[in-house]
């Protein structure tokens, strides 16, 4: 069957390194001028040449979301179900080697965490674990699916890559959105960030998409842990990832998130800095390049950089977030996957919306509607 790996081994890291060293002003200017861009152009404006064009780009970037998504933003929340992780990851706080305490959220808790989250007026929520098959299987994620739908206008997963059947068993307890991050394309270091646990296996996360496509599930969302390695080449290989499911699964819709390497138990640091600058360009750049594309902002980003990014290309932000399981109200203390940036409130997030002359979005779309 066909994947994605037969697109990405066309490509070498070191080529698409490169090719950015020797895009020139000029390239640039080309792309911005252009009416339907390729992922060629989309290089051309992550590249260092690019870094001039800055305010052109946000311009731009600023008109094209309002003509296609309007002056919204949807907000939402995650959900951590649980800590448990059987992979060594060396950039996260959940990673099988942090001698940390456990925990897993069990019906009653899983409920009083939604009951916090609703009372925010939170009707989007990101569902979020560690991965241990053994403790948080498919069989807990339905089961988890099921008790929060009837609550919940729309559900989406980040937990471990599935198979094919087991996405369409999700899709069909009432999942609408699975998100899934390379974390790196770069094959080569991949495995010395993931030395232990099935996520070591590069290939397997790398077709997770394809599955989820298979599946038909109504929207996905891609990501590079933004730190990890050079974070141009990483993007290029995230937009040409993009591009290859948009042709290729058509029926369903995409989106984009940048979560920068943030502090966190036990983790190293990051091998390549990206200043906010760098990330304004690259959010400006995945805007102008793919239109229908959805950018989703986390509290990962501190207060400033999400305020101004409202107008500047987001589509949806976190807001009120907790990165531990039972971090609303069962279990405060537990430890967190990785410290959040901007703590302000649901409402404080909303004001910011406003103020930018935006309208804050708790709930654009209903599961309903898909037919699940």
């Amino acid at each position: 069957m066909k994947s994605f790996t037969s697109v990405f081994e066309h490509y070498r890291w070191d080529d698409i390194k490169s090719r950015l060293e020797k895009v020139t002003p000029a390239d640039v200017e080309k792309s911005l001028r252009k009416n339907n861009r390729t992922t060629g152009d989309f290089l051309n404006l992550i590249s260092p040449a690019a870094a001039g064009k800055l305010e052109v780009m946000a311009g731009m970037a600023q008109h094209l979301t309002q003509k296609r998504f309007g002056k919204t933003i949807q907000l939402y929340a995650p959900l951590y179900l649980s800590n448990e992780c059987q992979n060594i990851c060396t950039y996260c706080g959940f990673s099988l080697d942090n001698l940390i305490k456990r925990k897993t959220l069990s019906d009653t808790e899983l409920m009083i965490e939604a009951s916090v989250l609703k009372s925010m007026g939170v009707n989007h929520v990101l569902l979020v674990s560690g991965e241990a098959n053994k403790t948080v299987g498919v069989g807990y994620f339905v089961n988890a699916v099921k008790l929060l739908s009837p609550h919940f206008a729309n559900i989406s997963i980040e937990v471990q890559p599935l198979s094919e059947e087991e996405y369409r068993e999700l899709h069909k307890a009432g999942v609408n959105a699975v998100l899934v991050y390379q974390e790196t394309y770069h094959r080569e270091v991949y495995k010395e960030y993931h030395p232990k646990g099935k996520k070591s296996n590069f290939s397997f996360r790398l077709e997770t998409p394809d599955r989820i496509g298979k599946a038909e599930i109504h929207k996905m969302g891609l990501g590079v842990l933004l730190g990890l390695e050079d974070w141009r080449v990483d993007s290029f290989f995230n937009a040409l990832h993009i591009d290859y499911l948009q042709k290729q699964y058509w029926k369903s819709r995409f989106s984009v998130s940048f979560p920068r390497l943030r502090p966190a138990e036990g983790i190293i640091e990051p091998n390549f800095m990206m200043s906010d600058q760098d990330l304004l360009q690259l959010i400006c750049a995945y805007r102008i390049w793919n239109e229908d594309l959805e950018i989703s902002i986390s509290t990962r980003e501190n207060e400033t950089f999400r305020n101004h990014i409202v107008s500047l290309g987001a589509t949806a932000m976190s807001a009120a977030s907790k990165t531990n399981p039972g971090g609303y109200a069962v279990d405060r203390e537990s430890l967190e996957q990785f410290e959040t940036s901007d703590e302000r409130s649901m409402e404080e997030i909303k004001s910011i919306i406003r103020k930018a002359g935006y309208d804050p979005v708790m709930k654009d779309w209903d599961a309903v509607y898909s037919g699940i």
